[in-house]
């Protein structure tokens, strides 16, 4: 076992076994360095990374090659998840060397830690016109030895080319004020971008677009964008039949290989799982589709069932591979859903396009077999397919399950308890809340245990490493949707948390944030993210977060401080608008004035009817016992006397109070 075995991330300890002398980050390895004066190779990725996983069997696992790697470098593993600001500095090297990024990612960095050479996959030797790895070694280390000044320019390009390759120095900062504009603009672009056959935007790979469809969501609600919702259901209806999603046991892929949304990347993260449930909420309360609602369900019950901690905590990811086979838990023959399907068996087959020569073989074993998926993404499942689904949960149950990633991460559980909070209000599902409230609890218990918030836990260690802006936008946002939905008190700690997040990683330029905190190590640069991709960002989270709270706080601080990052970001989001789709969302919020709704009252109705309704610019909160004025203006002169009343307030002016869920509809209908 080499250093790694003592560390809690399961991406790392899947290398303790390695004959690499890995290293983790931190001081020792670069103390090393130093005074053997030999560089670093450094390799980033993540437990669900398929071709992280190829390359630790290719080279990580054989003598030979680990043998040069000790040789040469002091190597240090990363997991990305863990250190976002890591991985984020030098995927800005290895980018600006090569043009494009991924993982794994290799860089090889001086004994400061900074890089000058990289790249992402090299497989063990040459191949398909691909250098092999220990010729990439050797090479790197010939230049190390004999050209230092060489590497000397080249570190200096890489560093300069990281320090300005943020969005500030590479688009024109915006000024002035917000605009409804910016949104047409970027609503157009989407339009321009979009699939019309299969959903989506642009071609192969397809992420999941779930910010952008919320976006559409929003242009759809405001009443003047009529393609708006028929894109966000096209590209719902393609994911949901597609072999992205598990039909089997619920949940999506990480992203599709094909354009048709059929082939995926295997892996599951806990991130899409929470920006899609929210996604496909918000659908099933704008169409009332039935097939939203159930993907909702089987989702939200993937996560609690497959991902959940019974402590409260919700785990990261599952792998692409079993066995060592790519997709091999997902897959299906004909014989077996002939077998296991009996009378039925034809109709399973005809749905789910199941065939003898399958849709899917694995590379690098050739094992095959059929993805599931829906043929005619319009048609309801028949009873037949229902009454087959759980013989083939029960069958696949007895499968070999992919790799798990445990460790908990606070701002993806923020994430799926955000939405785990709409989909229990919006469906009156108790059960669901109970399960949010736990996680919410949890987070705050064993991700916060000293005041500052960590990133990180894992059961066998507890947590560890400082959060991250990110993580503290997220749990700032779970909170604020806690509190309109379930009770006010969740305020408080989201009121401290902003406090934090604005002391700890506040860029007063850009009125954003960067990604460290004030208390942080210092890398060689402070990162700093803008750009919505498979995750929100930072910024994008903050932004949304302190645009909520302060509406229902009334702290004027943190709206002009998220209203300034908007103003700044105004132009990049007419130029990249499905880079920005949840900043998109708080830029529509801080253009349109709030609709403030004050519950108060145990008698959950009148916040159900609230729940069901998108209102983008809606905030609320709920107070069943009339407590919590010291921390809302909204529930101020609003004690209990017996009955529940929902209060509305638009445009500094409230409404008369109502006391049922159907007066506070049409109330609702009259202030949209």
């Amino acid at each position: 076992m080499n250093r790694l075995a003592e560390e809690t991330s399961p991406y790392l300890r899947q290398h303790a076994d390695n004959p690499v002398d890995w290293y983790p980050w931190g001081p020792e390895a670069f103390a090393r360095a130093e005074a053997e004066d030999r560089p670093i190779l450094l390799s980033v990725g993540y437990s669900a990374c398929h071709w992280c996983h190829v390359m630790a069997h290719e080279s990580f696992e054989n003598p030979d090659i680990a043998a040069v790697m000790n040789r040469l470098f002091v190597n240090v593993k990363v997991d990305r998840e863990e250190r976002p600001d890591v991985d984020a500095v030098y995927m800005g090297a290895v980018q600006a060397l090569s043009g494009q990024g991924g993982w794994p990612m290799t860089v090889f960095l001086s004994p400061d830690g900074r890089p000058f050479f990289g790249g992402t996959y090299f497989p063990p030797a040459d191949r398909q016109g691909m250098p092999g790895f220990v010729r990439i070694m050797e090479a790197v280390s010939d230049v190390w030895t004999n050209q230092r000044d060489d590497v000397a320019d080249q570190t200096a390009k890489l560093h300069d080319a990281i320090e300005s390759n943020t969005l500030r120095d590479r688009l024109t900062a915006g000024t002035g004020d917000l605009q409804f504009a910016v949104l047409d603009r970027a609503y157009e672009a989407v339009r321009e971008a979009f699939d019309p056959v299969d959903g989506g935007f642009g071609r192969a790979p397809k992420f999941p677009p779930s910010m952008t469809i919320d976006f559409l969501f929003r242009c759809h609600v405001r009443g003047d964008a009529p393609d708006a919702l028929p894109m966000a259901v096209t590209t719902l209806d393609a994911m949901a039949a597609g072999g992205i999603y598990d039909h089997v046991g619920g949940g999506f892929a990480r992203y599709s290989t094909d354009s048709v949304w059929l082939v995926p990347h295997f892996e599951k993260m806990l991130y899409d799982q929470a920006l899609l449930v929210g996604a496909y909420v918000r659908g099933h309360l704008l169409t009332g589709s039935e097939r939203y609602r159930a993907v909702v369900e089987e989702t939200i019950e993937y996560v609690r069932r497959d991902l959940g901690h019974p402590d409260g905590g919700f785990f990261s990811a599952e792998d692409a591979d079993s066995q060592g086979i790519e997709g091999k838990f997902a897959l299906w023959s004909l014989e077996e859903i002939t077998e296991l399907c009996g009378d039925d068996a034809a109709e399973v087959v005809r749905y789910f396009g199941v065939t003898a020569e399958g849709n899917f073989t694995d590379p690098h074993t050739g094992y095959s077999g059929t993805i599931l998926h829906q043929v005619d993404r319009h048609e309801p499942r028949p009873e037949a397919v229902r009454r087959a689904l759980p013989l083939l949960m029960e069958a696949r149950n007895r499968r070999v399950r992919p790799g798990l990633d445990d460790k908990v991460l606070t701002a993806w559980n923020a994430m799926f308890t955000r939405s785990l909070i709409e989909a229990a209000a919006a469906f009156d599902r108790a059960d669901w809340m109970d399960a949010a409230r736990a996680n919410l609890e949890f987070l705050l218990r064993e991700l916060r245990p000293h005041g500052r918030l960590l990133r990180s836990w894992q059961s066998a260690g507890g947590a560890r490493h400082l959060g991250y802006a990110e993580d503290y936008a997220a749990l700032i946002g779970a909170l604020v949707t806690m509190a309109e939905h379930d009770d006010v008190r969740w305020l408080a700690p989201a009121i401290e948390l902003a406090s934090e997040l604005v002391d700890l990683f506040a860029d007063d330029e850009s009125g954003g944030f960067f990604t460290t905190g004030t208390d942080a190590e210092p890398l060689i640069v402070r990162p700093q993210d803008f750009f919505d991709n498979a995750t929100p960002a930072e910024n994008s989270l903050a932004a949304d977060a302190l645009l909520r709270l302060s509406a229902v706080t009334g702290n004027a601080e943190w709206s002009s401080r998220a209203e300034r990052l908007l103003g700044f970001l105004g132009p990049a989001m007419t130029q990249y608008p499905t880079s920005f789709g949840m900043l998109l969302g708080a830029y529509e919020r801080a253009l349109t004035p709030a609709i403030e709704v004050a519950m108060v009252g145990p008698d959950r109705a009148l916040s159900t009817a609230w729940a069901q309704r998108v209102i983008p610019n809606g905030v609320g909160v709920r107070s069943a016992d009339g407590g919590g004025e010291d921390l809302t203006p909204l529930l101020a002169d609003r004690p209990f006397d017996g009955t529940t009343r929902a209060y509305v307030c638009e445009n500094f002016a409230c409404r008369q109070p109502v006391d049922s869920a159907a007066a506070l509809d049409a109330l609702l209908n009259q202030v949209l």
